[in-house]
């Protein structure tokens, strides 16, 4: 494995515990700055909502910037938000400390999966792209878990202190083990937003976030499930979120040659067992043995979806990835927002804790429905992620003497 790859994960770790630690601090937030769960709930969509406006804006910001730079500017923003939420002095400013830290998440995920995919030989895409997002897995085994006792005994600004601090540690990171990657001659905002507009791109990201909302209907509340349906005390929420992250982990494993293998059956396997999980999540909540289980299914199945996705519209924008790989992160935020507020609404409105499970199930159909109407409408042919090697024309950026074969190749016509 290129050790520039361990440099992108330990980034993903950094943005993954950010992300998904405010579900487990969600009561304590609420106790501290005097308002509900439901509504400290609104910090899960203010950091999703500052994916969603950073991905595209930042990454069409840096589209003439070197790749690493472009990497290290916005592991930088990201430190700088997750500081400014460690100091927040009320729940509005933590807002906007959590839409600050959320601003370089898609960007620095899409423009990383194409550095990525260009780590490696063709073929191997998919997984190289998985192994960063190992970063995001081992957040929710070991980050998010270790963040969340940390914040419930010291505080959670004590958590957001530590991530900034990860933060620092990635940008030393990447600055170590990235290689120099020049801007491509054929790189330009325009072929950019053209291939966004690519009809298999939009349907993509419309996949994700529909069936990805499922997810985060059920995640966002995870830890108030533990404490008001299974019974459990308080400090068994630590345990629960790792549980998840084990099943995140398993997913992200599994993902990776499934999707270089079959990438469209791998993505509707996935969005069809994502519902199914969820709808039997809503009856194994009330046994806490069968819950525990549930939730590392739930996290695998979840989390499956992530690199066929991730695949999808960096292979249908051939050329001219970065955008549209960018742009799939504001998606699954879109997700993420959408979730959180749809399974908040479900339990606002009285239906109960286990409501945004069905809730979550019906997302994950819908993002199914979508997926299996873009592969009908696809005439591409065979689907795998091999597609993508197209991203990598400039040959894997480790082995030189591959890229100098390669033009000679060309130059020969063979």
């Amino acid at each position: 494995m290129p050790l520039a790859l361990l440099a992108l994960a330990v980034s993903a770790f950094g943005i993954g515990t950010t992300e998904f630690v405010m579900m487990g601090l969600l009561p304590n937030v609420a106790d501290d700055l005097g308002t509900s769960v439901p509504t400290a709930g609104h910090l899960v969509s203010a950091y999703a909502i500052g994916v969603v406006i950073g991905a595209p804006l930042l990454t069409a910001l840096g589209s003439r910037l070197p790749r690493k730079r472009m990497l290290l500017l916005l592991m930088a923003l990201f430190t700088v938000g997750n500081l400014a939420s460690a100091l927040a002095p009320g729940f509005a400013t933590l807002v906007a400390g959590r839409v600050l830290a959320g601003l370089p998440h898609g960007a620095f995920f899409g423009v990383g999966a194409v550095v990525a995919a260009r780590l490696v030989a063709e073929g191997r895409q998919a997984r190289a792209v998985a192994t960063m997002f190992l970063g995001l897995t081992v957040a929710n085994i070991i980050g998010v878990p270790a963040a969340t006792l940390l914040g419930q005994h010291l505080g959670w600004r004590a958590t957001f202190l530590v991530v900034t601090a990860i933060g620092l540690v990635a940008m030393a990171a990447l600055a170590r083990l990235v290689p120099h990657t020049p801007v491509d001659a054929h790189q330009s905002l325009g072929r950019e937003l053209r291939a966004l507009g690519n009809r298999q791109v939009l349907l993509g990201l419309l996949t994700a976030v529909f069936g990805f909302a499922g997810v985060f209907a059920v995640y966002s509340y995870l830890a108030s499930m533990t404490t008001e349906v299974m019974g459990l005390a308080e400090p068994s929420v630590t345990l629960v979120l790792a549980l998840f992250g084990i099943g995140m982990t398993l997913g992200a494993l599994a993902a990776g040659p499934l999707t270089d293998r079959a990438l469209r059956p791998t993505l509707y396997g996935s969005l069809a067992a994502l519902a199914l999980v969820l709808v039997v999540f809503r009856f194994t909540v009330h046994n806490p043995w069968a819950a525990l289980a549930t939730v590392v299914v739930l996290g695998a199945v979840g989390f499956m979806t992530t690199t066929p996705l991730q695949m999808l519209v960096m292979n249908k924008a051939q050329d001219a990835p970065t955008l549209a790989s960018a742009s799939n992160h504001s998606a699954f935020n879109l997700a993420n927002a959408g979730g959180a507020w749809l399974g908040g609404a479900a339990i606002a409105a009285g239906w109960g804790w286990t409501s945004p499970a069905l809730v979550g199930a019906a997302l994950a159909v819908a993002g199914l429905l979508i997926a299996a109407t873009a592969g009908l409408l696809d005439r591409g042919g065979r689907e795998t992620a091999e597609g993508a090697s197209r991203v990598v024309a400039e040959g894997p950026l480790t082995t030189p003497e591959r890229q100098v074969s390669a033009s000679s190749s060309r130059a020969s016509g063979s």
